[in-house]
């Protein structure tokens, strides 16, 4: 990364529109995303939270990404520098998704979507003939 510094970024809160059902903040995920030709791939950093408590649902065309954190403490605190809050992200999915292909895993607070594009989005080589 030669050239570019690394540069810390806040916990931005979910925008609410409306009342919620869980109270508590939530923070949107900082994610990464990245494409090759067969899928789009994204890369959620979401600490605190594990693979039993994210919860993923693909409903009319939008993918909704939820994660909570336990918020037990070790002790009484006595200094809090980080703010502790639930994940929330939410995408809307083109056709050029293959929406019965989308696969997840999750590793050390790291969550991985990917989406596998469908045949007729991927790039296809044309052949070329002589007359």
């Amino acid at each position: 990364m030669e050239g570019k510094d690394i540069q810390v970024q806040e916990k931005k809160e979910v925008d609410t529109q409306g009342e919620l059902t869980q109270e508590g903040p939530f923070f949107v995920p900082n994610i990464d995303i990245f494409e090759d030709d067969n899928n789009i791939a994204l890369i959620a950093d979401m600490p605190g939270v594990s693979k039993d408590n994210i919860d993923i649902r693909l409903e009319d065309g939008r993918l909704r990404i939820q994660g909570k954190v336990s918020k037990e403490a070790p002790g009484k605190y006595v200094l809090s520098e980080y703010s502790i809050g639930d994940y929330f992200s939410n995408f809307a999915l083109s056709t050029a998704i293959d929406q019965s292909g989308i696969q997840a895993s999750m590793k050390n607070g790291v969550l991985r979507v990917i989406l596998p594009k469908s045949d007729k989005s991927k790039p296809k080589k044309i052949t070329i003939t002589s007359n």
